[in-house]
């Protein structure tokens, strides 16, 4: 009996046991939301880093949410609906000039570029900007970084987009491509993979990039408020070196590798398209190699910003931009 007992014991002992440890390995799991502005391939190193697992290795359950828009982005932040937003750096100067007590940090950039292409009605084998000029220019949303690249990028070439030609603002950014394929326009400013897409039915042809044009910008970056970057600073640290990682293992693979590898992600459209949109952003650079969003390229934001007329104070870069933890991830 005593015997029994004694092996019993043991047995709930080692029961214990086990139930502990799981308790602890699941305590050691953080749960971070994140909000994306949209969901896309123009993403790419987000979506290796959830499947290669990246993530995973560093303790991280990342919770992805789709939050169209950088106003409903900026809202989800604020209200702690999310607590990392995915969206472009202007949304964060946007908040601090309306007074916030507590700034949104950009803490770690994913694309360095613009993601838009211009798309024209008919065939044109040498374009020049100046072909613009008495168009129909089909842009996107006022006040959002698309739309402030784009006419940063019409002036450069020497077109006024107020008076050179016909531009139109007033249509909802889920509705620009049907818009265009109905008639509307004769060019068009699109994101991948609607271009390749319209491109491959014959309903438009990529003439250039909006991405090349313009340069580096911190187009998309991870951000969160300050006052959970101060309560969290070791969840960050983890998050930006698995991006960090995601970003290392896009510049290492090939385009056909990288849509392999993010293709769950994109259930509804075929493989050979994601390689095709990663392959030509691949290779106009638009991936940032590594999450550092530099001085030059807050820089350049904000001379686009200033250009479209929607700079609402110029903000220095270590107020709303922290590169310390990016850069103690790279020494490692």
């Amino acid at each position: 009996m005593m015997r029994y007992i004694k092996t019993f014991s043991i047995f709930i002992v080692s029961i214990i046991f086990i139930l502990g440890m799981s308790a602890c390995g699941q305590s050691d799991v953080q749960k971070v939301r994140v909000g994306e502005v949209t969901h896309s391939i123009f993403y790419a190193p987000q979506y290796v880093a959830l499947t290669e697992g990246f993530f995973e290795e560093e303790g991280l359950e990342v919770e992805l949410q789709g939050t169209f828009g950088g106003d409903k982005t900026m809202t989800a932040l604020l209200s702690d609906g999310i607590d990392i937003a995915l969206v472009g750096s202007e949304t964060s100067i946007y908040v601090y000039a309306q007074g916030a007590t507590d700034p949104v940090i950009n803490f770690a950039q994913l694309t360095q570029t613009d993601g838009t292409f211009l798309v024209s009605r008919e065939k044109i084998d040498n374009f020049s900007w100046d072909q613009l000029k008495g168009s129909t220019f089909l842009g996107q949303r006022k006040g959002g970084m698309p739309q402030m690249v784009g006419e940063f990028v019409l002036k450069k070439n020497g077109i006024n987009p107020q008076q050179d030609l016909e531009l139109i603002q007033n249509i909802e950014f889920a509705n620009i491509a049907n818009a265009f394929a109905s008639g509307t326009g004769d060019f068009v400013q699109l994101f991948e993979p609607t271009a390749s897409i319209f491109e491959q039915e014959g309903k438009g042809h990529i003439i250039a990039s909006f991405g090349k044009e313009s340069g580096h910008v911190p187009y998309t970056t991870f951000m969160t408020k300050q006052s959970y970057l101060d309560e969290n600073k070791e969840t960050i640290e983890k998050f930006t070196r698995a991006i960090y990682k995601a970003q290392q293992w896009v510049e290492s693979h090939s385009a056909k590798e990288i849509a392999e590898s993010i293709s769950p992600q994109f259930e509804d459209t075929p493989i050979e398209l994601i390689e095709t949109v990663v392959a030509r952003y691949k290779e106009q650079g638009s991936f940032a190699t590594n999450p550092i969003l530099d001085q030059e390229e807050w820089q350049n934001l904000q001379n686009i910003m200033d250009e479209a007329g929607e700079l609402p104070t110029k903000v220095e870069h270590g107020v709303l931009v922290n590169t310390d933890i990016a850069e103690s991830i790279i020494s490692e």
